[in-house]
Parts: structure tokens; C-alpha cells; sequence
């Protein structure tokens, strides 16, 4: 099954007041940080490259990486397929995201049908394309896909939030938060807008940037 796609604010208010009641501890997290945003984003092909270029670098160099791309017209799935290693060192990409840009780029996946896909077939298709991990392949469902009740453990931001307003001793692992999720079906999405939220306002209120 498809499940539930979360298109607009109507939809994020709903299931944030169906984890309200069934968790007080979100009902109290929502009391601070007001309404959730949509986060939603476009899907395809440059969505998933944009998501490659940001790996493991600062937003600005991410930036400046992407818009460099764009001027040379390789954000185009043909063009990145055909693309050379010196074309793609020349606006900034390492060896290694330019062979996964590539392997993206040179895939068979089917970004249309991806959208009628269950979540888990879609983080099988993605994770099996080089450079697309298990957080990313999430997070794509979960924002350009719309998906309800998809959730990504292994984000560090959610696991300390799930620490913090859960009053866990230590910050879950991967395995345990995946665990402790299933309980916010069939709107686990919105639980994770929840904890990015709430993380965020326990670190300005401790007055770390």
C-alpha cells in the first residue's frame, strides 16, 4: 500500500493532532514549537543529486557546488549520464560524487513510478544506486514523495530530539528509534517534523547554534 501523502498544511495540522493525543510528550512539544512546516520538495532526478552534493559538506559549499552545476546544465539526468570527470572536477565535484552522480544519472530507476510505489519499495530502489543511503532514500520519500509514515532513524537531529523529549538516558541508535517509532504509524512523518522541531527549539533555549 501507498498509504497516506501529506500535499499540503491541512494535512501535517491533522496528524500532528492525531500524535497529540496519542502521545502527550508530542502534545507538549507542539505547545513549543506551533505549527509544523509542510517541508515538502519537488521529486526526480535533481532532487536525489542535489542530495548527493550536499554529503558531508557545509550548505554554502553545497550551494555554490549546485549552482555551478546548473550553470553547466548538468542538474539534467542526460547530460550528468554523459558527463566527464574533468567536466564534473571543473564545477567542483570529488571522484567520488561524480561516479555516484553518474550511477544516479545512468540508473534505471523510474522516478514517475516511484510515485505510486510503497515507501519501502522506493528505499529499496534508491539504495540500490551507489552514493543513496538508507537516510537518504527516507527523507526523499518522506519530503519529495510526500509519504505519511515513513521516518529515518538514522538522523542524528532526530535521535537527540527523540533524547530530549522523551528524557532517555542516552540518544537512541538507529535500530531502538526505528523501534520506538512504530508507534507513531500511520503519521510518522509528522513525528519526525515533531522532533527536528522540538530539537531545534531545546538548542536555542540552551543557547547552542
Amino acid at each position: 500500500m501507498i498509504g497516506r501523502i501529506i500535499i499540503s498544511d491541512a494535512c501535517v495540522a491533522e496528524g500532528a493532532a492525531w500524535l497529540a493525543q496519542a502521545e502527550p510528550r508530542f502534545a507538549y512539544a507542539l505547545t513549543l514549537t506551533g505549527p509544523l512546516p509542510l517541508r515538502r520538495r519537488e521529486d526526480g532526478f535533481a532532487a536525489l543529486l542535489s542530495a548527493i552534493v550536499s554529503q558531508q559538506v557545509s550548505v554554502a559549499s553545497a550551494n555554490a557546488i549546485w549552482a555551478r552545476l546548473a550553470a553547466a546544465g548538468l542538474t539534467d539526468r542526460a547530460a550528468m549520464a554523459a558527463a566527464t570527470d574533468e567536466e564534473l572536477r571543473a564545477v567542483g565535484l570529488s571522484r567520488q560524487k561524480a561516479r555516484y552522480g553518474r550511477a544516479l544519472a545512468q540508473s534505471g530507476v523510474n522516478f514517475d513510478a516511484l510515485r505510486t510505489a510503497p515507501p519501502d519499495q522506493v528505499v529499496a530502489q534508491l539504495t540500490a544506486v551507489p552514493g543513496i543511503g538508507i537516510w537518504t532514500a527516507e527523507i526523499y520519500a518522506m519530503f519529495a514523495l510526500g509519504h505519511a509514515d515513513v521516518f529515518a532513524p538514522g538522523d542524528l537531529a532526530l535521535q537527540e530530539g527523540a533524547r530530549l523529549l522523551f528524557n532517555l538516558p542516552e540518544r537512541p541508535k538507529d535500530r531502538a528509534l526505528r523501534e520506538m517509532a512504530a508507534a507513531w504509524s500511520p503519521w510518522r512523518s509528522v513525528a519526525a517534523r515533531v522532533l527536528w522541531a522540538y530539537y531545534h527549539v531545546e538548542k536555542n533555549r540552551e543557547g547552542i547554534r
